[in-house]
């Protein structure tokens, strides 16, 4: 049985009274230009934002990180953890700036990365990766590297992002890879539809994790959900342009931990090449999807409205001729209507090894140029309730 519920009690009284945005009078306050921060644009400010953070977490009391308005130009930073301060908040009035350089960023993993942090809150800003030179690279097949992921937190507890503009990541925007109670709300997202592998948030072996009010515009999955993912709450959605909201592409590793507790509800898909899609490749896998419910969809000109393919292989290279080990099941597809920009608007691809169960179609409603679409199933078991089109 699915248990899809909002987060406890416990995380709501940390993000909403612990925490809250206009709070910081009360907390030690640690400014970036006090630390040698010039913001111009042009001076590297590196070296006082690391400053500042070991200034913050060196202090036993709950800080604030504050960034005026003005530009940084920073460098690849890792923020770490075992601080001693409770909680530190990043209050960015002002707008975080990569190197002109693709390069200089294109080299590291990450341009910001949180690691084993507990407390942390992110309110406002603008971070500027200035991605575009190294896409431009990539699209002419030369000797690029391949870039860095914007944001990301690690191994961490209790984390906040609020307000936060991501705009031309060189890869990912967000990251949130091994991490427990995390709160994204009000984050926007920009870059081109065409951009390569910039995946707009991106959430793995995490759980306790809320997506809520957020506008996406990128150029791979505007909301990616990776293996060991649990109790992932998706709500207000815009996605397009995009490659939809996916949970996958997962058996990538035999022993690969599942997906469950998922919820994606109230969302807008706008010219996307997907809207909803479970993906995995076709080769052994312990891993499994379970307990996923999808509800109030609106999808505009999407290419494949609601899509599960255990027999995923882009550009049909590298993929073993062998069956998806993969288990999904009970999936519920709730409300989901608007228009397809293909003749099949739903397509459950599943493995025969291992077939699709308790998928349930209730209230869907999808067209394709004002005429019918059509459906493909294939291994697949479930059944359809009140009005479902096609």
């Amino acid at each position: 049985m699915m248990n899809l519920t909002r987060p406890s009690l416990s995380i709501i009284l940390f993000l909403f009274f612990i925490l809250p945005i206009n709070s910081t009078s009360a907390l030690t306050k640690y400014n970036v230009l006090n630390f040698g921060a010039k913001p111009n644009g042009k001076t590297d400010t590196t070296k006082a934002f690391l400053m500042a953070w070991k200034a913050a977490c060196a202090s036993a009391d709950s800080t604030i990180i504050y960034v005026p308005k003005g530009r940084y130009l920073l460098g690849s930073m890792a923020f770490q953890g075992g601080c001693k301060s409770p909680q530190i908040i990043f209050r960015i009035d002002g707008t975080l700036v990569a190197p002109q350089d693709y390069r200089v960023l294109g080299k590291s993993t990450d341009w910001l990365s949180f690691e084993g942090v507990n407390g942390v809150s992110i309110l406002g800003g603008a971070l500027d990766a200035k991605g575009p030179s190294l896409w431009a690279c990539k699209a002419s097949h030369s000797n690029c590297p391949s870039g860095a992921t914007t944001l990301s937190f690690t191994n961490s507890k209790n984390i906040r992002i609020r307000s936060l503009l991501s705009l031309n990541s060189q890869m990912f925007h967000v990251v949130i890879n091994g991490c427990e109670n995390v709160d994204v709300q009000g984050v926007r997202i920009i870059a081109a539809g065409n951009s390569p592998n910039t995946d707009g948030i991106h959430v793995q072996l995490s759980k306790n994790v809320n997506i809520i009010k957020c506008s996406i515009k990128t150029g791979d999955d505007c909301i990616s959900i990776g293996p060991g993912t649990k109790n992932l709450w998706i709500e207000q959605v815009t996605c397009g342009p995009g490659h939809g909201i996916s949970i996958g592409s997962l058996a990538k590793d035999l022993k690969e931990e599942g997906v469950q507790n998922v919820t994606v509800r109230n969302t807008i898909f706008l010219g996307t090449q997907n809207g909803l899609r479970i993906k995995s490749w076709a080769r052994p896998s312990t891993g499994f999807v379970q307990g996923v419910r999808f509800t109030d969809s609106l999808m505009r000109n999407v290419q494949n409205p609601i899509v599960i393919d255990q027999n995923y292989c882009p550009h049909n290279l590298n993929c073993p001729n062998q069956v998806s080990g993969i288990k999904i099941k009970d999936i519920i597809y709730e409300g989901i209507r608007g228009t397809s920009s293909t003749q099949v608007a739903i397509k459950f691809d599943c493995s025969p090894k291992n077939p699709c169960t308790g998928i349930k179609l209730q209230n869907v409603n999808l067209s394709y140029l004002n005429k019918p679409a059509q459906s493909f199933c294939s291994n697949v078991r479930g059944k359809a309730l009140n009005f479902v089109r096609p």
